[in-house]
């Protein structure tokens, strides 16, 4: 799939209808999609056994009324990546979005609680903060810089039955991608086949090493997934953990407006409630031209 070309809408539109759902995708091919009861780990490939044990499953309540909750409901599941022992748990930022309580299962059936720690928008990531003792059992983040096009991956979440889904597949591009409210993502990873538990499953490389985190689901059957690398995560890591943000970012300018291009210009498909265009009058509907130099790279997104 080419997110420049016509089929960009279509992302758009997988994405605010799907991502409130994670856990309830169509499926992957059945012969590349795997859930597995708690009490089966040890028959697992070894790279799977190796991250399972820092896989959680997040139960969010968001709050009503939200912006993102008129988009994406007020309650989403999806699954997060302990990667320290303290407790932390990265996941994809639409989760966490207006969250007002997080619940984390493990596939051991322990549920505890958890708060909001960091949102990186940019790169479409978050980070929570397990309540109660560790430590806990951290994944390894390994170096997704060093990534090549055709590597064999696997996907690992938890549905909302809490049974480790893993889906095999490999690695088809690694191209920009950039969508919505969040991703500015200069590098990112196209999964095939794509996992029917996608948004913060763990992508692994054959060494159980997490290289990316699955994020939204593209195409059409038999579907893509597109996964944000772990280097987005990395570099930032302590600051969202500190800080809420990454502060040394220089803040990206927003408009509030979702736009799509259309006739040698921008049409605005959707002004943020919240936004600045919405304070100036901006309504949907409305056309703006682009000078021939300044006509966007990408087909739609968000000012």
């Amino acid at each position: 799939m080419d997110i420049h070309g016509s089929t960009w809408p279509r992302v758009l539109l997988a994405f605010a209808l799907a991502a409130a759902l994670p856990g309830r995708a169509l499926t992957a091919p059945a012969t590349s999609e795997h859930r597995v009861p708690p009490g089966e780990v040890s028959a697992l490939p070894s790279y799977v056994q190796r991250v399972a044990p820092s896989i959680v499953a997040l139960k969010v309540r968001n709050a009503e009324g939200a912006p993102s909750s008129l988009r994406l409901g007020a309650r989403r599941s999806g699954s997060g990546i302990i990667f320290d022992a303290r407790g932390y748990v990265l996941t994809v930022s639409y989760l966490l979005l207006d969250a007002v309580a997080i619940e984390a299962h493990g596939l051991e059936g322990r549920t505890v609680g958890a708060r909001l720690v960091g949102l990186d928008l940019d790169a479409g990531l978050g980070v929570v903060k397990l309540e109660g003792p560790g430590p806990w059992p951290a994944a390894t983040l390994g170096r997704s810089e060093e990534a090549v096009t055709g590597m064999r991956t696997g996907t690992v979440g938890i549905d909302d039955d809490g049974d480790l889904v893993h889906v095999v597949g490999k690695l088809e591009a690694i191209r920009r991608f950039s969508a919505y409210w969040e991703y500015m993502l200069d590098r990112a990873f196209v999964i095939s086949p794509a996992s029917p538990q996608w948004g913060g499953s763990a992508v692994v490389n054959e060494r159980g090493e997490v290289v990316g985190v699955a994020s939204l689901r593209l195409g059409e059957p038999p579907y893509e997934n597109l996964a944000i690398p772990i280097e987005k995560f990395v570099a930032g890591k302590d600051e969202l953990i500190g800080a809420g943000r990454i502060v040394s970012r220089p803040p990206r300018p927003w408009l509030g407006l979702y736009t799509v291009e259309a006739h040698g210009g921008l049409l605005v498909s959707e002004v943020s409630p919240l936004g600045p265009a919405a304070r100036a009058g901006v309504v949907r509907g409305d056309r703006a031209l682009v000078p021939a130099r300044g006509r966007p790279d990408r087909r739609g997104g968000a000012a």
